[in-house]
């Protein structure tokens, strides 16, 4: 890939990242609390896939991408450790609500997943935005 194949993999990523966050929003807006913890994981998910697209990595499984942006970015202090719990944490209430049957999803477990997908975008944002110039 050239420079600006890459440039644009990474906003393409950066700009489904937030698709997803307005789908999450609006699915909480509306109590569909389990959907909305899909769709911010999904969010955060594709925010770290935007920043691994400046470095033309990627990996098949999301543990892959999620074990990468921990040792890569989080340990070495590029982003936060609390970023990186929340993103941690996201993905285990996404795989609960997605596939443990009976499992109840609360509204405030709903909402801190948003918030972690809203800081992970900004913070991807900015990252990107410092690489891309």
């Amino acid at each position: 890939m050239n420079n600006e194949e890459i440039k644009a993999l990474s906003k393409y990523r950066l700009e489904q990242a937030k698709e997803n966050l307005e789908e999450a929003k609006a699915l909480f807006n509306i109590s569909k609390f389990k959907g909305a913890n899909n769709r911010a994981y999904y969010a955060i998910f594709h925010a770290i896939k935007a920043i691994l697209a400046l470095e033309q990595t990627d990996f098949k499984k999301h543990s892959s991408v999620i074990a990468y942006f921990n040792k890569n970015y989080v340990s070495t202090q590029i982003f936060s450790r609390d970023l990186g719990r929340g993103v941690n944490e996201a993905r285990f209430y996404r795989e609960k609500s997605d596939y443990v049957d009976f499992y109840i999803v609360t509204k405030e477990e709903s909402e801190k997943q948003l918030k972690t997908a809203e800081l992970m975008i900004e913070q991807a944002e900015k990252y990107i935005e410092g690489k891309i110039i």
